[in-house]
């Protein structure tokens, strides 16, 4: 009986809604992804798109960069 009301208690709380903060915007974003302006879609975006494809690349181009400098260091015999 008390492991009802638990449960009772917990849909209740979790099932009570708030006011919406946010507003619908899915159609807004499908008409800016739908539409034909010779972008590719992971620029559509916008400048946020744009920035953090550009932080994603430098990223992925300097850890290469630092994996092929660590794999040239240990390839060659070290002093002692």
């Amino acid at each position: 009986m008390r492991a009802l009301r638990v449960s009772q208690a917990l849909i209740r709380s979790f099932s009570s809604t708030a006011q919406h903060l946010f507003q619908n915007r899915v159609a807004e974003k499908q008409k800016l992804f739908q539409e034909n302006n010779d972008l590719p879609v992971h620029l559509k975006g916008g400048t946020a798109d744009s920035l953090l494809y550009r932080l994603t690349m430098v990223l992925t181009l300097g850890g290469t960069a630092y994996s092929l400098y660590c794999l040239g260091w240990a390839s060659f015999p070290h002093k002692k």
